[in-house]
């Protein structure tokens, strides 16, 4: 597999709303350090730049973004703006609003409402856009997300934002906002070593809604926010030598096979890892190969 002339586009499309993207994408999260969240090591300001339009150069049409996404010295948004603006036509940046964080890096408490707004307007700020791709409502907890996600079908309806998401949501949160206005992609956190029901039920759904779904972490899984896991099953690493790729791209592959609804938006700050990103959105699994990864899922369980 010659990764490097692999581009985006061998992963084939879905649209998000009416904007077509390719399946694998970029999650922006990492471009801000070697942690997310973390204040202490800021990223390599040129690399995370060159990271941003190899992308592009590679056919990625779909990158995910927050304002909440910073460290030290760098924001995520900012670095967009810097590395892609004029953005190309083609380009769906997808954010998300409800969790915050204050100028020190702390969380703040978890938005009302009346405050998605100012969050909304923060991202638009950032990016530089006068409107918003997608924008997902980040549930924090609470049992109904009627209220918050009502607030943002408002902006829609005001021109500020394009399509509506939500993320971290069960069945019931999905049919709340789907009440409300049309819900376009579904980010939940979903790994092969994370065997959860309520994802599973989660993903089925939206296939049956034409909805897209878009794990977060499927690449790090119980590693989370800290990056790429280094455990992996016996399952992965057998198919991964069968393929001659890394067990990182086998587990980005098997995300894709979950269903033609599905999104993959691995996150990097290194280039190298980024080709290897996009080249997995060609590899073909076969139904022997799924089954052995189908089947350490269920004893992760």
């Amino acid at each position: 597999m010659t990764s490097e002339t692999i581009t985006a586009e061998a992963s084939g499309t879905l649209r998000l709303g009416d904007l077509p993207v390719h399946r694998v994408g970029l999650g922006a999260m990492r471009l801000t350090g070697s942690a997310a969240f973390h204040l202490g090591t800021p990223s390599v300001r040129e690399r995370s730049l060159a990271v941003l339009r190899k992308a592009v150069e590679l056919g990625v049409n779909h990158i995910d973004t927050a304002a909440f996404y910073f460290s030290s010295l760098r924001s995520a948004n900012e670095l967009i703006n810097t590395a892609l603006s004029p953005y190309p036509d083609d380009l769906v940046i997808v954010t998300k609003v409800g969790p915050h964080r204050d100028e020190q890096g702390e969380w703040t408490a978890a938005a009302r409402p009346d405050e998605l707004r100012g969050h909304v307007e923060e991202n638009l700020r950032q990016l530089g856009r006068d409107h918003l791709d997608v924008v997902n409502y980040r549930r924090q907890k609470q049992d109904s997300i009627a209220e918050h996600f009502g607030a943002l079908a408002e902006l829609r309806e005001a021109g500020l934002i394009r399509h509506l998401g939500v993320s971290g949501v069960e069945p019931r949160h999905l049919a709340e906002a789907l009440e409300i206005a049309p819900v376009v992609c579904v980010q939940n956190r979903y790994a092969l070593d994370r065997p959860e029901p309520v994802d599973d039920e989660v993903l089925r759904l939206c296939g049956e809604h034409g909805i897209a779904f878009v794990p977060f972490y499927a690449v790090a899984g119980a590693a989370g926010q800290h990056g790429a896991t280094t455990a992996h099953d016996d399952a992965v690493l057998s198919v991964a030598r069968e393929h001659g790729v890394s067990p990182a791209q086998i587990r980005i592959a098997w995300t894709l096979h979950q269903g033609p609804h599905v999104l993959a938006i691995p996150g990097t700050g290194d280039p190298a890892h980024l080709v290897q990103n996009v080249a997995a959105g060609a590899l073909r699994l076969t139904g022997e190969q799924l089954a052995r990864l189908d089947g350490a899922r269920s004893q992760a369980g």
